[in-house]
């Protein structure tokens, strides 16, 4: 993995004002160095794998978490009234996702959901503002395999009283998820997927 200040491009791009396509180019690198390993990995979902994604050191970034939230948001349909996801992948994305859109003149709340419910004070799934009902949040994802991290999201909002028809994330690993999304009638976009990250990993030689 490279250290963060061996990055040429964190010097030569500002995150905050770049063109988006230039954007998605240099968050794709970003993702090659930091975040890509290959080996033998076991998965949240059990299944075993020949690479892991640790989004989170791209998620935390700092550069690297505006250039995600300045590339999601467009992705988010007009009448979005919140952000979410299952912590604790989502939660630095959803996080950055609605300081920039405040910048974009567009402010989004965002939410977090417990994976279980809290064991004090209100007892609580979901930690933010409180929406209206029938709000219309979008729920985002770093990683998506089966998909199943994403959908216990969605329903714990849809149990909570609020619409939820899209889920956006980081990197599919087309492994199942879209498919899961498309049977339980969501729609589901990605900003990149696991060949195009692959890809560009190898072109980089970074595995050597």
């Amino acid at each position: 993995m490279t250290n963060p200040s061996e990055i040429p491009a964190l010097s030569d791009l500002n995150t905050s004002t770049a063109p988006l396509d230039t954007l998605r180019s240099w968050l794709l690198d970003l993702l090659c160095q930091l975040a890509y390993q290959e080996g033998d990995f076991v998965l949240s979902s059990g299944q075993q794998s020949s690479y892991y994604i640790n989004c989170k050191q791209v998620t935390l970034h700092p550069a690297g978490s505006v250039a995600i939230a300045r590339l999601i948001l467009p992705l988010l349909p007009l009448e979005t009234e919140a952000v979410a996801g299952l912590t604790l992948g989502a939660d630095p994305m959803v996080s950055s996702l609605s300081v920039v859109s405040v910048y974009e003149n567009r402010p989004i709340p965002a939410l977090i959901i417990r994976k279980e419910a809290k064991g004090h004070g209100t007892k609580a799934y979901i930690e933010g503002p409180e929406l209206p009902p029938g709000a219309k949040v979008v729920v985002l994802e770093d990683v998506v395999t089966t998909g199943q991290s994403a959908l216990k999201a969605v329903q714990r909002l849809t149990d909570a009283g609020y619409s939820v028809d899209k889920v956006i994330a980081l990197v599919d690993r087309h492994q199942g998820g879209a498919e899961l999304y498309q049977n339980a009638g969501l729609n589901f976009e990605s900003l990149y997927g696991i060949n195009e990250l692959q890809t560009r990993y190898q072109t980089l030689n970074l595995g050597h």
